[in-house]
């Protein structure tokens, strides 16, 4: 068992830790008490830099800030588009009112993305009136990254959304859907990996369905069929358990052609590496993925340490 699982009998890693920047580079926000229905754009921190989520300016300040994925939210919209916007609705973000998915994107390109942002209770809203134009289609993110790496986040269980999503990148060669990745609910990412076999993907089945089988028979170095060719957004809190964690477990998934991000805490609330103090929680030497909503900063000290 210990030499099945030792790090000490593997190849060893090198380089830095891959990252994703989540919508982006984005504004921050408290996190404390925060549930689903928590308008986040009403508790954000005093603005650091100019860019609002899932828009095209802050997608391009991530790339150049060093991230190797972007992460970004889609919503369907009437007319049978992709929108790039993370929330259900319109009214926390906004200016506008409703259901996002009930909305044309002619509806929701007239909008002002910025309209609801606030560090101070309402008492100044900074963004208002910068975000008229800003969201964007997913046609319009890919053909302005064409190089790009992207984790598409679908924000539904329904799997027609998957179906739909398939039919939307089928215009895609081959060579830029190796690009792409998708998570959300079990069933529209189902159907999406049934339409797109060689799409990496995660959903809480496809990481239940991996990760325990793993953990019940890794020991001897068993790599379960689930794990192969897949997306595992690994929880801190729980990476140390895994068999060979850190360098062996990596190595184990690389070759399956799976890719490992790890995220802060406990998994909950897209809790990231946002901080230089929370680079020091990593394992010594760790090159898998890492979960970021501060790309300037994480970016900056791994450069700032080579």
């Amino acid at each position: 068992m210990f030499v099945n699982n030792s790090s000490l009998f593997t190849k060893e890693r090198s380089g830095e830790p891959m990252l994703l920047a989540h919508r982006g580079l984005g504004q921050t926000f408290r996190m404390e008490g925060i549930t689903a229905e928590t308008c986040t754009a009403e508790r954000m921190y005093e603005p650091e830099h100019p860019y609002l989520e899932n828009t095209i300016p802050s997608i391009k300040a991530a790339f150049e800030g060093g991230a190797d994925i972007v992460e970004i939210d889609v919503q369907p919209t009437l007319d049978g588009e992709f929108a790039i916007f993370h929330d259900w609705t319109l009214d926390c973000r906004t200016n506008g009112k409703g259901t996002t998915r009930e909305h044309t994107m002619e509806e929701l390109k007239q909008l002002d993305a910025g309209y609801g942002y606030t560090a101070d209770n309402g008492k100044s809203f900074p963004f208002r009136g910068k975000g008229v134009g800003l969201i964007h289609t997913l046609d319009e993110v890919l053909e302005e990254f064409p190089n790009g790496s992207f984790l598409i986040h679908i924000k539904s269980d329904d799997p027609k959304e998957g179906s739909q999503l398939a039919d939307y990148l089928s215009k895609y060669p081959d060579d830029r859907l190796e690009h792409l990745s998708a998570y959300g609910g079990d069933q529209p990412i189902a159907t999406l990996k049934k339409a797109i076999p060689d799409m990496r993907v995660m959903s809480k089945e496809t990481l239940k369905s991996c990760l325990l089988t793993y953990i019940a028979a890794g020991w001897t170095g068993y790599i379960p069929a689930a794990c192969e060719n897949t997306q595992l957004h690994i929880p801190e809190t729980y990476f140390s358990y895994l068999w060979g964690s850190s360098d062996k477990f990596l190595n184990r998934m690389d070759s399956v052609g799976t890719r490992v991000i790890l995220v802060a805490g406990s998994g909950g609330w897209s809790e990231g590496f946002d901080e230089e103090q929370d680079l020091e929680r990593l394992p010594k030497g760790y090159t898998g993925g890492i979960w970021t909503n501060r790309i300037d900063i994480i970016s900056k000290v791994i450069q700032e340490r080579d």
